[in-house]
C-alpha cells in the first residue's frame, strides 16, 4: 500500500489536483503534507501509511486517499484491496491448482470459430479452444493446460517465451498491460502464494519486468486491440473482450474477434483448419523470415 501512494503521489503535480506551486521541488511530485490536507488527515498519520505501519485502512479513509490522489475508479478498488479493509483474518497457506469449470468448458469448446482462451487468476491457461492454441501458442502441447504443472501462463510466456514474445510487434504495450492487470490481481489476491512465487520468478528472470512491476501500474483491461505476428497467418489486426466469472474465482475468458470482411478475418477462419501446423503462408514466412 505504501509503495502504491508514493508512487501515485509523485506521479501527480499541484495543478493536477487544484493546489498552486510555490518554487521549485527538491522530488517530482505531490509533499506528503499535500495530500494529508486534501485527505483531511494529519501528515503523521499519512506518514504512517506510506511506511505500511497503518493496516486494516477504513473505507472512508480509502475513499479520501482516493480523491486527494485524484484516483480512478479501478485505482481505488486496487488501494481499498491493499489496504486489507475487507481481507479475511486467515493464515495463509499454498495455494491449490485451479480448475476450469465444466461449464465454462463447454462453452469454450463451443465457440470454435472465436480464439477463445480461459485465464486464472496468476493468468495461468485453464483451458483454450483450438482456435485459441493456434492462435497464441501453436508450439504448446494442446493438452498442456490439463496438467497443472505443465500450464503455460500467459504472463510468463510473454516475458520468458521467445516464441510468445515475437508474437507482439508492440511487445512493449502489451507487456505494460501484462503487468498492469497483473498487479490489479495482486492486490485482490494478496494471501495466494503461488501468485506471489510468479512475481518472484518474473522478477528475478526478467529485468523489464521487474522495472514495469516498480512502476506499481493498475489496469483492469477489459478490452482493447492487439496486433498479432504469426508465424503461419502473417500480421493480425484483432480486437480482444475479457469476460470475467460472475463468482470470486478471478476466472476469465479471453476472445479474440476481428472486423467483418477484413483480411484477419479471413486469417482467422483457418485457425478451425486441422491441417494449419503444416505449410505456412506466404505472409507467415514474410514474417517468420
Amino acid at each position: 500500500m505504501g509503495d502504491f501512494l508514493r508512487k501515485r503521489r509523485a506521479a501527480l503535480t499541484p495543478a493536477d489536483v487544484g493546489l498552486m506551486d510555490y518554487g521549485t521541488r527538491r522530488v517530482p511530485g505531490l509533499r506528503r503534507e499535500e495530500v494529508a490536507m486534501l485527505a483531511g488527515m494529519s501528515v503523521t498519520y499519512y506518514a504512517r501509511l506510506e511506511q505500511g505501519q497503518h493496516v486494516n485502512a477504513s473505507d472512508a479513509v480509502v475513499d479520501a486517499l482516493a480523491r486527494a490522489l485524484a484516483m480512478t475508479e479501478v485505482e481505488r478498488k486496487h488501494l481499498s484491496d491493499l489496504s486489507g479493509a475487507k481481507r479475511r483474518a486467515t493464515k495463509t497457506t499454498r495455494s491449490s491448482p485451479d480448475q476450469v469449470r465444466p461449464g465454462t468448458k463447454r462453452l469454450v469448446d463451443a465457440m470454435g470459430g472465436v480464439p477463445t482462451v480461459v485465464l486464472g487468476k496468476r493468468t495461468e491457461v485453464l483451458a483454450w479452444n483450438h482456435a485459441g492454441h493456434r492462435l497464441v501458442a501453436a508450439h504448446l502441447d494442446f493438452d498442456a493446460p490439463d496438467t497443472p504443472s505443465e500450464r503455460p501462463n500467459m504472463t510468463r510466456m510473454l516475458f520468458l517465451d521467445q516464441a510468445t514474445r515475437a508474437l507482439y510487434p508492440q511487445w512493449r504495450t502489451e507487456a505494460r498491460r501484462a503487468v498492469a492487470s497483473l498487479r490489479l490481481f495482486s492486490g485482490r489476491f494478496a494471501d495466494d502464494t503461488d501468485l506471489a512465487a510468479l512475481v518472484g520468478e518474473l522478477s528475478l528472470k526478467s529485468p523489464e519486468f521487474a522495472t514495469m512491476w516498480a512502476e506499481h501500474p493498475v489496469e483492469n483491461c477489459m478490452s482493447g486491440n492487439k496486433t498479432l505476428n504469426h508465424s503461419q497467418l502473417g500480421t493480425l489486426e484483432l480486437g480482444f473482450e475479457v469476460l470475467t466469472m460472475p463468482d470470486d474465482s478471478g476466472h476469465r475468458v479471453l476472445t479474440y474477434t476481428a472486423e467483418p470482411g477484413s483480411e484477419t478475418a479471413a486469417a482467422l477462419t483457418r485457425l478451425q483448419w486441422p491441417a494449419l501446423a503444416m505449410a505456412p503462408t506466404r505472409a507467415g514466412l514474410a514474417q517468420a523470415g
